[in-house]
């Protein structure tokens, strides 16, 4: 059988298989999941699938000499009538986020996402967690992706933290939904306002009542307050703004 995969999904490709037609040879007729992760894509990585030009579902046999087209996630087109191999896309972003990507979930948070990190985490609660709260895993990990458990994920293909911040970004057109400063960076938790005298306790002297505004996180106690780290994490912010191709704005 001869398959080809479009888009972003040929980075998940060795160089020879990229943007052409290449074959595949069986030995027993798989599904179509069986045939596209055998490739080394990833089912949470696809949206649309084509064989001999009909959309099938994961469950379909392909067999020999069929023409199998694999089409990545439309986050943002709808594809109307045609099958979706995927469920719908999640109503709510959410993220669950494997145990190598620890400076991404602060950064995700750092510009107003959900993004539920533990340093230490099976894969088994990974894949748990993402189907259970609805939130879409994001991994460095190609084989955790492919556990049949998982039906929302992104295989993260950039290293560095800031260019994954980015990456995931742009992936998931999350430009328009950006609301900084708004989560711990530590401990994910929604942060509420608080004065000077809330917090006059649990701030070294030289900021006590140096600022005006302070933020506070309900869950785990930390204050924050716009000095030379928030400059830092100020630019972060306006990198990922000016990327998404929207204009500065203060946090």
């Amino acid at each position: 059988m001869w398959v080809r995969c479009y888009a972003e999904l040929n980075d998940l490709l060795p160089p020879d298989r990229r943007h052409v037609e290449f074959p595949v040879d069986l030995d027993v007729g798989p599904s179509v999941k069986d045939l596209i992760e055998g490739v080394g894509v990833p089912h949470t990585e696809v949206d649309l699938v084509l064989v001999d030009g009909e959309p099938v579902d994961f469950s379909h046999p392909v067999r020999d000499g069929d023409r199998v087209s694999v089409y990545p996630v439309f986050e943002s087109i709808d594809v109307g009538p045609v099958t979706r191999v995927r469920p719908e896309p999640l109503r709510e972003t959410r993220f669950v986020l494997d145990t190598h990507l620890g400076r991404l979930a602060r950064y995700l948070r750092l510009v107003g996402f959900d993004a539920d990190y533990e340093r230490e985490r099976s894969d088994d609660e990974l894949a748990t967690t993402s189907r259970s709260e609805g939130r879409i895993l994001l991994t460095c990990d190609r084989g955790l992706l492919k556990r049949s458990a998982v039906t929302h994920g992104y295989l993260v293909r950039e290293r560095r933290p800031r260019a994954q911040l980015l990456e995931v970004v742009h992936r998931f057109d999350l430009g328009r939904r950006l609301t900084p400063f708004t989560r711990c960076l530590a401990c994910n938790g929604l942060l509420r306002d608080a004065t000077p005298s809330e917090v006059a306790t649990r701030v070294p002297a030289s900021v006590r009542w140096r600022y005006e505004r302070y933020r506070t996180c309900p869950r785990c106690g930390r204050v924050y307050w716009q000095g030379s780290h928030h400059a830092r994490l100020a630019r972060i912010v306006d990198d990922v703004r000016r990327s998404a191709g929207r204009p500065d704005r203060p946090g």
